[in-house]
C-alpha cells in the first residue's frame, strides 16, 4: 500500500473537503493518505520546491509549477459574488501607496490586488495576523481570506471586494478562481488518477452529509456553527466536487488576464494540465 501526505489549509472548507477521508467514510485498498494543514501560502512555497505529492495550491500560483504538477478536477474553491476582501480602519483614505498585508506573493487574491494596486507597498503576513496589522495600524489596509471574511472586527470596513476587481478586469461574471488541488507528476499516472477519483468521492460524500459532516467539524474550525454552514455553503458545495466547464472558462481568464499584464510569460488552456482521465479507460479496454 502506498502512502501519500495530502496537504491542504487549516481554513473550513479544505477540512470539510478532505476529512471524509479522515474519518474513513471513504477510502482505498491501494492508498492510504495522511494529512497536513499549513497555510496557504507555505503550502504554495512547498509546491514550487515540490515538497508535496499532493497539496492545495493557490490558482494564480500554477503556471508557475505547471511542469512538474497537473491540476486535479476535484476540491477546488471559486468565489461566486464573493471572495477575499480588502478591509482598512472606518473613515480611513488610502493613497495610492498604501501599505498592505497580503496573505502570500503566490496566492490568487495577490495577483488580483496588484494589477488594481500596482504602487501599494506590500507586506506578507500569515491569512490569521492580517486583520490584527490592520487594527494595529501596522499597516494601512489587509485583504482578508478564508473565514476571516465573514467576521472581521466591526472598527474595520470594506474599501474593496475582489469579486468586483475581478469582473471589472475581464468584463463577465465568471467565478472567481481561488484555490484547488495540485498532484506530482512524479506519481505515475494511473496511480494519480485513482488519487483523484478517491479525493473526489471524499469531495462528494461530505458535500452530501454536509449537515453531519459540518457538526462533527465544530471544534475543528475557528467559526461557530452558523458561520461554518454560511461558509461551506460558498466554498465547498456541488461545485467543488468536479471542474465544470464554466469553472475550466474562468481559469483560462484568470491565466490569459495574468498573461495580459506580464505576469506570467505564457499563455497556459488549463485543460492541457488537466490529469487525461481517459487514459485508464484506453488503458484497460
Amino acid at each position: 500500500m502506498s502512502k501519500i501526505i495530502v496537504a491542504h489549509s487549516p481554513d473550513a472548507d479544505d477540512i470539510f473537503m478532505y476529512y471524509a477521508i479522515y474519518f474513513g467514510w471513504v477510502g482505498s485498498s491501494n492508498i492510504k493518505f495522511d494529512n497536513i494543514a499549513l497555510d496557504i501560502e507555505s503550502l504554495n512555497e512547498g509546491v514550487v520546491d515540490s515538497k508535496y505529492l499532493i497539496s492545495a495550491i493557490s490558482f494564480g500560483l500554477y503556471p508557475f509549477v505547471r511542469d512538474n504538477y497537473a491540476l486535479l478536477n476535484t476540491a477546488m474553491s471559486f468565489g461566486n459574488g464573493y471572495g477575499p476582501k480588502l478591509v482598512k480602519k472606518k473613515g480611513k483614505s488610502l493613497k495610492s501607496n498604501f501599505k498592505v498585508a497580503l496573505s502570500g506573493k503566490w496566492t490568487t487574491n495577490a495577483m488580483i490586488f496588484k494589477m488594481k494596486y500596482p504602487n501599494a507597498r506590500i507586506v506578507y503576513k500569515n491569512f490569521l495576523e492580517i486583520e490584527q496589522s490592520v487594527l494595529d495600524g501596522e499597516v494601512d489596509a489587509g485583504v482578508l481570506i478564508h473565514e476571516s471574511i465573514l467576521n472581521f472586527d466591526n472598527s474595520l470596513e470594506v474599501e474593496a471586494h475582489l469579486w468586483d476587481i475581478w469582473v471589472d478586469f475581464i468584463k463577465d461574471e465568471l467565478p472567481l478562481p481561488l484555490g484547488g488541488m495540485a498532484i506530482s507528476r512524479s506519481i505515475p499516472l494511473l496511480r494519480a488518477i485513482e488519487c483523484q477519483e478517491i479525493l473526489s468521492k471524499a469531495v462528494e460524500v461530505a458535500v452530501n452529509n454536509k449537515k453531519i459532516l459540518s457538526r462533527m467539524l465544530k471544534d475543528k474550525v475557528r467559526v461557530n456553527q452558523d458561520e461554518l454552514n454560511i461558509y461551506l455553503n460558498m466554498y465547498a458545495n456541488k461545485d467543488s466536487i468536479i471542474l465544470s466547464e464554466i469553472q475550466i472558462k474562468a481559469l483560462n481568464m484568470l491565466f490569459k488576464v495574468g498573461y495580459d499584464n506580464k505576469i506570467y510569460k505564457d499563455l497556459i488552456n488549463i485543460e492541457d494540465y488537466l490529469l487525461p482521465i481517459d487514459y485508464k479507460y484506453y488503458r484497460f479496454s
